[in-house]
């Protein structure tokens, strides 16, 4: 079982930055690939960022390549995503994730996702 809480969002202005946090309860977080999905009213949860259980490893969205960085660190059970130049399009509520396969080469599924967090609005204005 793995617990995960999101923190650090807010309401920032075009072109500012934010760091998102995500903590995990549980001895077993390095086992974990992780990642981060992002929702907008009305829309699908989708990918945004992975990473696998070490950390050496990283996928993004193409929407966000360049502009979002994840990372985590193991001794801590802490996964971060930071975010910059942030744009309106970039407005959303944004989940932590774990799961157990990561690919470099591919965007994880929503469905292959095996713990949620309960989310953190980022809300970006104009």
């Amino acid at each position: 079982q793995v617990q995960l809480v999101e923190s650090g969002g807010g309401l920032v202005q075009t072109g500012d930055s934010l760091r998102l946090s995500c903590a995990a309860s549980g001895r077993t977080f390095s086992s974990w690939a992780m990642g981060w999905f992002r929702q907008s009213p009305g829309k699908e949860r989708v990918f945004v960022a992975a990473l696998n259980w070490s950390g050496d490893s990283t996928r993004y969205a193409d929407v966000v390549k360049g502009r979002f960085t994840i990372s985590r660190d193991n001794a801590k059970n802490i996964m971060y995503l930071q975010m910059s130049s942030l744009k309106p399009e970039d407005t959303a509520v944004y989940y932590c994730a774990a799961f157990v396969n990561f690919y470099d080469d591919y965007d994880v599924l929503v469905d292959e996702v095996n713990y949620w967090g309960k989310g953190a609005l980022v809300t970006v204005s104009s």
